[in-house]
C-alpha cells in the first residue's frame, strides 16, 4: 500500500528527487497557473546582482519570500512571482574594472593610481559597457541553482531585467514626470561623494555605509589679527579641510571668553572650558557674546589658494553647538552643506584645491596628488612645526563609506542632477503611515526618521554603466529637452546610430551620439552625459518590468500596488526608499501595502559574516549535508524575521534532529504498521465523533493548529506558526503515538484500531498540506507516498492542494484542557518515582489523585486507563486531601506564645514528644488545648504551635499525585518481567530485525529471573513476536545486571 520508508532519511538525497520530481511533471509552472484569474496576489522581488555569488542573506530573503507565495497559492490566490536582476551600476563596473585593469597587465596599485575612470576610458567605453553587460549574468545560473534548490519558486524565464531597453524606457517616463513637473533640476551642491568611484551618491546610499571610523581629532589656533598673542581655538575631524578654510563661524548668542593660558590667550565658548581644561581651568580675562565678534579678522591656517573675495573673518550661524569642539567652527565651503550656505550667504571665496578622486591639486605644493584623508598626519604634524596646533587626539565616529567599493566619502561641492524629493514630503510621510510594517517600528522608527529628514535625491552619476539620463541640453543657448522613448528621440534625431531597431541599445556610447537640432537658437542638442542612480532603476520596476505606460497598461494597472514585499533592514533607505519615493510621486501611494523588514544574518558568534573573516557559511554545503528544509526551519523558528540570526551548521544539525527526525519517525511508524495491518483509508474510516477521546484529542490540537498557522501568515507571522507546529508535532510523537502504541499493535483489526490507523492518517497528510509553504520537499515526500499512492486522481504534488482550513467543529478547549492535565499528572508521577528511585517498569499498587469532585475531575475519567499504563500502576483513586498520608510534627511556635508559657516551656515540649495525637485532636476539635501544669492550665490556641508535614515513607506525596511504594511479591515479579522484556527489545534493535520479525529466545542467569521468565512466559512472548522462550541453559552472550541479579540472553530470529 505505502513504500518502505528508510529507517535513516537522506533529506539531502530525498530533496534532489523532489527536484526532478518537479521537473518531470511540470509542477512549478502548473502551481503558478493553476489559480490564474482568480483574485490576485502581487509579490514584488527585490532585484539582486547576479555578478556574484549568492550567500546566506540572499537565500533567507528567498526562503522568507517563498513561504507567503506557496501559503497564497494554497489558499486560490493567483500570485505574481515575476523574477528580476539588477544589472547596472557602481557594483558592476568595480567588478570590471578590475577585470580590465587586469587583462591590461595592472597591478592594483597601478589601477589605483590611474583611477576608474581614466581605466574605462584607456580601455574604450563601448568595450567596457558590453563586459558590463557580460559580467551581469555572469553568476546566473548559480542564482538559478541556488533559487530552485532553496525551493523558492518564481519565473526566472520571463524575468525584469534593468538594462534592458523596454526597462530604460519606462524609467526615462519616470524621469520625464518630473522634468514636466519641474522636480529633476540640476544644482551645484555639497553633495556625498565617493573619490574612487568618482562619482556623487545619494543620501539614501549614503545611509547603507556608515561605519565606526577613527579620524583625527585636532584644536587648531587661529591668530587673531589686531591683538598679540591671541588666538581663536578651532576644532575639526577633517585638518584636510584647513587648507579651504574661509571663515571662523560664532553662536550669536552663546558666551566666549578670553583665557590666559601660559603666555598666549585663547578664545573659546566658556561652555567648553571643563571639557578641554578639565579642573585646571584657566583665568578668564574677558567675556562677550558671539556676536561680538563678527567681523574680527584672523590669520588662515594656510593661504596656499589665492582668493578673489574677502576671506578670514568671523560670521555667526545657528547651526554652532556646544556638544564638542570649542564652539567656533572652522568654514570650507567646499566641503560641508552648511559651510556652502553660509559661504554663499557671506559671498565668502569658494576654495577646492581638491580633484574627484579626492587628491590634492598642483597649489598645494607638499601634498599635490595625494589623497586627502592620507595627508591628515602630515598637515597634524605641519601645523605642530608652526606652533598652530594646540592639541590632537583621535576621535571615534560613525563616518560614511561608500556601500561598494568601501572608500571613505568626502562631502564635496560639484554640480549634479537632483529630484525635488522634499517637494512632496507630505506625501511620503502618508503614504509610509499606510504601509504594514513589519515590524510596525519601522514606520515611525528607522523609516519615519529618514523620512522626516528627507533631502532632494542627488540622481545622477558621473559614471558609465547605467540608465542613461534622458536630457538633450543644447551647447550654445542651454536649451532642454527630456525624452521618454527611443520613438521620441529617433522623431527628432539628426543623427541616428542604428540602422536596425533590433540594434538599437540605449546605454553609453551609443546613446551619446544621438543628437538633433535646438528648437529654441537651431544650435546643436546633446545629451547630457551623466547616468542615473541605479536606486531608481530598482525603484522604477512596479511600472518598468511591464514598460509601462508604452505598453501593458491593464497589466500594471491589476498588479499594482503589490501585496507584499520583504528584504534585509538596510533596504529601509534603500530599495524600500526609492520605490516609495518615485510611487509616491507617480500615484500618490505606496507601491506595496506590506513590507516584512528583515534581520541580518550573522555568524556563530554575533558577527557579521564577510570573506575576509572566513566566517560566511557556504548555503550550498549546508544543503547538500543537511538539505534546504532544514535551512529553511531554521530561519523561520528561530527568532523573528526582523531580528539578527545567527546561523552556524550546528544549527542545522539541532533542526534536522529535533524537527523533522520526529516527524519522520512518526511517518515511518505509520508506514510500518499501516502496511503490516492492511491500513486502507478509502475503507476505513471512522467519524471523529465516534473515535477514542486521545483520537478527538490529536484532532482538536490538529485543527487549532491549522488555525494558528492561517492566521499567523495572514498576518506575515512566521516564528509563532512555526513554532506551534513543533509543539504539536511533541504532541503528536511523544504524546498520541506513544500512548496509543497499543491500539497500533494489538492483533485484533477492530474499529478502534482502524480509528486510531484513521487519526494518523489524518494528521499526516493534513501536515504534509500544511508544511507545503514552510517545508515544501519534505511536505511533497511525505504527500507522495501517504497520498498519491493511494489515490491516482489526487492532485499530483502537494503543492497543487488547497492549504488545509480548520474545522472548528473538531476543537474542544475542555479535551486540550483534560488531556493537559492527564500529561501534567504523568510528569509528576514520574518526577516522584525518579525522586523516590521506583523506575517505571516496576508496576504500582495504587496512584491517589487529589482533585475535587466536578467538571475537571469528570475530564479525567475517560483517560484514567492510560494514565494507570503511563505510570504503571494497578489502581487509580480520588482523594479529597492527603492528611492520612502525612505524618504532622508539631513544635512550639515561641512568637505568639511570649510569656504565656514562662518556666513551663519543657512541660509542653515533653507533652508534643509524649502525645502529639492528644494535642491535634484538641486542638481539631475545639481549636484549644489546654496544657496541664504545677500552676494550673494554660490554653494554647492552634496558632501557639507550627506543624510540619513529612509525607508517609510508604508513599512518594506530591502536590496532586501520591504513589504507593510499597511492593510486594507479585509486583516486584512483574517489574523483573518488564525488565527481562526491555533487555530483549534491546537485542532486536541492535539486530536490526524487521518490525514484524519472529525470534527464538534464550535466557540463563539468576534462578529468580528464570522463575520470574516462566511466570510471566506469556506476557514476555507477546511483547517480543518471541514463538518460543527457553530458560535456563547456558548462553555465550552478554549479560546484564538487574537488581543485582545477572541475566544472560540469546535471540534467534526466525526464517520468513
Amino acid at each position: 500500500m505505502f513504500s518502505k520508508v528508510p529507517k535513516t532519511p537522506d533529506f539531502p538525497g530525498m530533496e534532489l528527487g523532489v527536484l526532478a520530481f518537479w521537473q518531470e511533471k511540470d509542477i512549478k509552472a502548473r502551481s503558478m497557473a493553476r489559480n490564474a484569474g482568480r483574485q490576485k496576489f502581487t509579490f514584488y522581488e527585490g532585484p539582486p546582482t547576479a555578478n556574484g555569488m549568492p550567500h546566506p542573506g540572499h537565500v533567507l530573503t528567498r526562503v522568507m519570500k517563498d513561504i507567503f507565495l506557496r501559503y497564497r497559492a494554497m489558499c486560490g490566490f493567483d500570485v505574481l512571482r515575476k523574477a528580476g536582476w539588477d544589472t547596472h551600476g557602481l557594483p558592476v563596473e568595480i567588478e570590471v574594472e578590475k577585470e580590465i585593469a587586469a587583462e591590461m597587465g595592472l597591478s592594483d596599485a597601478e589601477r589605483e593610481e590611474m583611477g576608474g575612470k581614466q581605466l574605462i576610458e584607456k580601455y574604450g567605453v563601448a568595450k567596457f559597457i558590453n563586459k558590463c553587460r557580460e559580467s551581469v549574468f555572469r553568476y546566473e545560473g548559480e542564482w538559478r541553482k541556488m533559487t530552485d534548490r532553496v525551493g523558492f519558486w518564481c519565473d526566472m524565464d520571463d524575468p525584469y531585467v534593468t538594462c534592458h531597453n523596454s526597462y530604460i524606457e519606462s524609467v526615462w517616463w519616470i524621469l520625464k514626470r518630473y522634468w514636466d513637473e519641474g522636480l529633476l533640476y540640476k544644482g551645484h551642491k555639497i553633495v556625498p561623494h565617493c573619490p574612487s568611484c568618482d562619482t556623487a551618491l545619494s543620501s539614501h546610499e549614503v545611509a547603507q555605509g556608515y561605519k565606526d571610523a577613527e579620524d583625527p581629532s585636532v584644536f587648531v589656533r587661529c591668530p587673531a589679527k589686531g591683538r598679540d598673542n591671541t588666538s581663536f581655538l578651532v576644532w575639526t575631524t577633517t585638518p584636510w579641510t584647513l587648507i579651504s578654510n574661509t571663515a571662523l563661524c560664532f553662536s550669536p548668542d552663546y558666551d566666549y571668553v578670553t583665557v590666559k593660558n601660559g603666555d598666549e590667550f585663547l578664545i573659546l565658548a566658556e561652555g567648553r572650558l571643563a571639557a578641554l581644561f578639565g579642573d585646571n581651568l584657566p583665568e578668564i580675562v574677558d567675556r562677550r557674546k558671539g556676536r561680538d565678534f563678527e567681523g574680527m579678522e584672523y590669520a588662515p591656517p594656510f593661504s596656499f589658494v589665492e582668493t578673489d573675495k574677502k576671506a578670514w573673518y568671523c560670521i555667526l550661524g545657528d547651526f554652532v553647538t556646544l556638544d564638542d569642539g570649542t564652539g567656533i567652527v572652522h568654514i570650507a565651503p567646499a566641503f560641508g552643506e552648511d559651510d556652502y550656505n553660509l559661504g554663499k550667504k557671506h559671498d565668502l571665496p569658494f576654495l577646492q584645491p581638491v580633484d574627484t578622486n579626492g587628491r590634492f591639486t598642483p597649489e598645494v605644493t607638499p601634498w599635490a596628488g595625494k589623497f586627502v584623508k592620507d595627508a591628515d598626519p602630515s598637515i597634524i604634524e605641519n601645523l605642530r612645526e608652526r606652533g598652530l596646533l594646540f592639541h590632537s587626539a583621535t576621535y571615534k565616529h560613525a563616518y560614511p563609506f561608500c556601500w561598494r567599493c568601501d572608500s571613505p566619502l568626502i562631502y564635496y561641492a560639484r554640480s549634479s542632477w537632483f529630484i525635488k524629493t522634499t517637494a512632496y514630503k507630505d506625501t511620503l510621510l502618508k503614504v509610509n503611515n499606510e504601509i504594514n510594517w513589519v515590524p510596525e517600528h519601522i514606520r515611525s522608527g528607522r523609516m519615519g526618521d529618514f523620512l522626516e529628514n528627507n533631502v532632494d535625491w542627488a540622481v545622477s552619476r558621473d559614471r558609465y554603466w547605467g540608465t542613461p539620463l534622458n536630457i538633450w541640453a543644447c551647447e550654445q543657448c542651454g536649451e532642454k529637452e527630456c525624452h521618454d522613448s527611443a520613438a521620441s528621440l529617433k522623431q527628432r534625431a539628426a543623427v541616428w546610430p542604428w540602422k536596425d531597431d533590433a540594434d538599437i541599445d540605449l546605454h553609453k556610447p551609443w546613446i551619446d551620439e544621438i543628437t538633433f537640432r535646438c528648437p529654441a537658437c537651431g544650435g546643436t542638442m546633446k545629451r547630457t552625459p551623466e547616468v542615473i542612480d541605479c536606486w531608481l532603476d530598482s525603484g522604477a520596476m512596479p511600472v518598468a518590468q511591464w514598460h509601462y505606460p508604452h505598453e501593458n497598461k491593464d497589466k500594471f494597472e491589476a498588479l499594482f500596488p503589490a501585496d507584499y514585499i520583504t528584504e534585509a533592514i538596510d533596504q529601509t533607505r534603500g530599495w524600500f526608499y526609492s520605490l516609495m519615493a518615485l510611487n509616491a510621486f507617480l500615484f500618490g501611494k505606496s507601491p506595496f501595502k506590506t513590507c516584512l523588514v528583515l534581520g541580518h544574518v550573522l555568524d556563530k558568534n554575533g558577527a557579521k559574516m564577510s570573506k575576509s573573516k572566513g566566517n560566511v557559511v557556504d548555503p550550498t554545503a549546508a544543503f547538500e549535508k543537511y538539505g534546504a528544509d532544514a535551512f529553511r526551519w531554521y530561519f523561520y523558528r528561530e527568532n523573528n524575521p526582523w531580528l539578527p540570526t545567527r546561523f552556524f551548521e550546528e544549527a542545522m544539525f539541532d533542526v534536522q534532529k529535533s524537527m523533522f527526525l520526529t516527524l519522520w519517525n512518526v511517518y515511518s511508524f505509520f508506514v510500518i504498521y499501516a502496511n503490516i495491518d492492511g491500513f486502507d483509508p478509502r475503507e476505513h474510516t471512522a467519524p471523529a465523533n465516534q473515535r477514542d477521546p486521545n483520537d478527538r484529542w490529536v484532532l482538536s490540537r490538529l485543527h487549532r493548529l491549522l488555525g494558528d498557522i492561517a492566521s499567523g501568515l495572514d498576518s506575515f507571522a512566521i516564528m509563532a506558526p512555526a513554532r506551534s507546529v513543533e509543539l504539536f508535532l511533541e504532541d503528536l510523537s511523544n504524546w498520541y503515538v506513544r500512548r496509543c502504541r497499543p491500539r497500533f499493535w494489538k492483533a485484533e483489526k477492530d474499529a478502534d484500531k482502524w480509528a486510531a490507523y484513521a487519526t494518523l492518517y489524518e494528521c499526516l497528510t493534513t501536515l504534509c498540506r500544511a508544511l507545503a509553504p514552510f517545508t515544501p520537499f519534505l511536505s511533497e515526500t511525505l504527500y507522495g507516498n501517504l497520498v498519491r499512492s493511494v489515490d491516482p486522481d489526487a492532485p499530483d504534488s502537494v503543492h497543487l492542494c488547497d492549504f488545509p482550513a480548520a474545522d472548528a467543529s473538531l476543537i474542544s478547549g475542555e479535551l486540550e484542557r483534560a488531556v493537559a492535565s492527564v500529561r501534567d499528572i504523568a510528569n509528576q508521577g514520574r518526577s516522584l518515582r525518579s525522586a523516590r528511585r521506583r523506575r517505571v517498569r516496576q508496576p504500582l499498587a495504587v496512584m491517589k489523585l487529589k482533585i475535587p469532585a466536578g467538571p475537571a475531575r469528570d475530564a479525567l475519567v475517560p483517560f484514567l486507563p492510560m494514565l494507570q499504563d503511563e505510570l504503571n500502576v494497578r489502581e487509580i483513586v480520588f482523594a479529597e486531601s492527603f492528611d492520612d498520608l502525612m505524618a504532622v510534627t508539631l513544635k512550639p511556635n515561641f512568637k505568639t506564645l511570649g510569656k504565656k508559657l514562662g518556666k513551663h516551656n519543657k512541660t509542653l515540649q515533653d507533652k508534643i514528644s509524649q502525645d502529639t495525637k492528644a494535642i491535634l485532636d484538641a486542638l481539631a476539635a475545639g481549636g484549644a488545648f489546654t496544657l496541664d501544669t504545677p500552676d494550673g492550665p494554660i490554653q494554647l490556641a492552634e496558632a501557639d504551635f507550627l506543624k510540619e508535614f513529612t509525607p508517609d515513607p510508604d508513599w512518594a506525596v506530591g502536590e496532586t499525585v501520591a504513589l504507593d511504594l510499597r511492593l510486594n511479591d507479585e509486583l516486584v515479579s512483574a517489574g523483573l518481567a518488564r525488565e527481562i522484556v526491555h533487555r530483549i527489545q534491546n537485542i532486536r534493535k541492535d539486530l536490526d530485525l524487521d518490525y514484524q520479525a519472529r525470534i527464538i529466545v534464550a535466557l540463563a542467569g539468576d534462578p529468580r529471573l528464570m522463575a520470574v521468565a516462566g511466570e510471566h512466559a506469556e506476557y514476555i512472548k507477546a511483547e517480543t513476536l518471541c514463538i518460543a522462550l527457553e530458560c535456563g541453559a547456558a548462553l555465550d552472550a552478554e549479560a546484564v545486571t538487574i537488581d543485582g541479579m545477572i541475566l544472560t540472553a540469546a535471540v534467534t530470529p526466525v526464517a520468513d
